[in-house]
């Protein structure tokens, strides 16, 4: 019989197809997690990046148990892509529209094969960048946030800057402050692509940020070895929330490197 929704649960023969679909992902896979209520499974795979180093990648699959009959076929297990550290959020997003209509296993195939292409192509724009840098003098940028605590907006500032060879930290909070050492242009496509593809589905005034000073100089060396967040680990936090940036543990912090001096061209 059919629910309000016009659906109704599926004959035996095909209803027995969709468990065998779990069945077998419980029995090869390890790290599978299901939901018996919802038929929601959550899968935990790894794939590998240029030099063989394992990335994670999660995805949830929903296995339809209803559907409007009559039908002959069953449903399509509905894959969804977690978006990685290594994925802007429209990558992940076009990744889950681009699957193949083809059972499990085929489709997780699928998605490991996109995922290794997807940091392939990470690592020949890294290598691409970090080949141009040793000929585009570094420089370092400062940029002034009114705002920044979306844990989702600091992992993407962090974990994308890799990929355009730049080297900083990351200060979130009120307010929030982020300098960025690299190459000028590869410091101008990173924050393009923070705006317009990691950010892109986050509304203009939840996103703003200013370029408040930019350091040239033809012997100008990179301060940090890798980029970071450092909220936790410079001052202590005040205000209602407990989000008001200390700036003075800030200052303290940049001058034992040597940078105190930018902090009052950024705050200006």
């Amino acid at each position: 019989m059919a629910d309000d929704t016009g659906l109704a649960l599926l004959p035996k023969d095909l209803l027995e197809l969709q468990l065998g679909q779990i069945d077998l992902l419980m029995a090869i896979r390890q790290h599978t997690e299901i939901d018996e209520q919802a038929r929601l499974l959550t899968l935990d795979l790894e794939v590998e990046d240029a030099v063989g180093e394992p990335k994670p990648l999660t995805l949830t699959l929903s296995v339809p148990m209803v559907a409007e009959l009559p039908v002959t076929d069953p449903p399509a297990v509905k894959t969804r892509v977690h978006q990685p550290a290594w994925m802007s959020k429209s990558e992940a997003a076009q990744m889950t529209a681009q699957l193949p209509d083809e059972d499990i296993l085929s489709v997780i195939e699928h998605v490991k094969d996109e995922a290794s292409q997807h940091l392939a192509r990470l690592a020949e724009k890294a290598a691409a960048r970090n080949a141009g840098t040793t000929e585009e003098p570094i420089v370092r940028a400062w940029f002034y946030f009114p705002s920044i605590s979306t844990r989702e907006k600091r992992d993407d500032l962090v974990n994308h800057s890799s990929s355009y060879g730049l080297t900083g930290f990351l200060l979130a909070g009120k307010p929030g402050i982020l300098c960025l050492e690299g190459g000028s242009e590869a410091i101008d496509d990173f924050m393009k692509f923070i705006k317009t593809e990691s950010w892109g589905d986050i509304p203009p005034q939840h996103k703003k940020v200013s370029e408040r000073y930019r350091e040239r100089s033809v012997d100008l060396v990179r301060a940090f070895r890798d980029m970071q967040e450092i909220t936790d680990m410079v001052g202590e936090k005040r205000g209602e929330r407990a989000n008001r940036s200390d700036m003075r543990a800030l200052k303290a912090w940049l001058d034992e490197r040597g940078l105190g001096e930018a902090l009052e061209k950024i705050l200006m």
